[in-house]
């Protein structure tokens, strides 16, 4: 049985100004499992990102409980949430928001530093992972304007996971990249996946979708669907999630 990291109740989250109320998310429950790639896909003002950051604690529900283990971080202050989010979770949006003033490998040990003091260790580990995600050492040295699109979000994902998080959150992380980066992008969070990455991924494609082993579909506010691809692959794969989606109004 696989175990439950992230567990979502009765979770709702209202949007309001002077007259109108937004109930983008309305009484939805989830479990997000120890070692799963989950996708969130839906369309366009689905909720899809608002979930995300709200399971994450980026940002606050209106109502419900969002636990990881017994904790409940809904009822966190803010700068107990926030140091939830320096040490349990990790993310990497569809912008790098990389620091221009600092080499890549200092975009990655800032990161670290908030967590662990040790920099020979921190430095050790943040370019290994920058050398998986094939930066050579003359990369490391540059400042993001001095590299490619796709190798800015290699950056972004190793600074994501530099801290080891129990669970990577990417919103949109192949959005700004063209085809071949995208690849590049989703093979390397397809390799941490693998070796037991917990990720949640927010995407309006399939290509990247085809990437998780599991798929929720939100619609109105809720889940209204999920499939597990878990054994399926290539064409078979494809398929598979295309005609789910499909029969989802996708």
């Amino acid at each position: 049985m696989k175990k439950t990291i992230l567990e979502a109740t009765d979770l709702c989250k209202t949007y309001s100004n002077e007259s109108v109320q937004q109930h983008v998310i309305k009484n939805l429950n989830l479990k997000i499992y120890e070692g799963d790639f989950t996708v969130i896909m839906g369309n366009s003002g689905s909720g899809k990102s608002t979930l995300l950051y709200s399971l994450s604690g980026m940002d606050r529900p209106t109502l419900g409980q969002i636990k990881y283990g017994d904790e409940d971080i809904s009822r966190y202050s803010n700068d107990k949430l926030a140091i939830f989010r320096r040490n349990h979770c990790g993310f990497v949006f569809q912008q790098n928001y990389l620091n221009d003033t600092m080499s890549a490998l200092d975009n990655v040990m800032v990161s670290g530093l908030l967590v662990t003091k040790d920099r020979k260790e921190l430095a050790a580990r943040a370019k290994a992972l920058l050398a998986k995600v094939d930066l050579t050492e003359q990369d490391w040295r540059k400042f993001p304007t001095q590299l490619s699109g796709g190798q800015q979000q290699r950056v972004a994902v190793v600074r994501g996971v530099i801290n080891r998080p129990e669970i990577l959150f990417a919103d949109e992380p192949t959005g700004a990249l063209n085809s071949q980066n995208t690849e590049n992008v989703l093979d390397i969070l397809t390799d941490l996946n693998n070796e037991g990455q917990s990720i949640v991924m927010v995407t309006h494609t399939i290509k990247a979708a085809e990437r998780g082993n599991r798929v929720l579909y939100l619609a109105d506010g809720i889940v209204k669907d999920e499939i597990d691809l878990t054994g399926t692959e290539g064409a078979e794969r494809h398929k598979k999630l295309k005609d789910f989606l499909t029969g989802m109004g996708w």
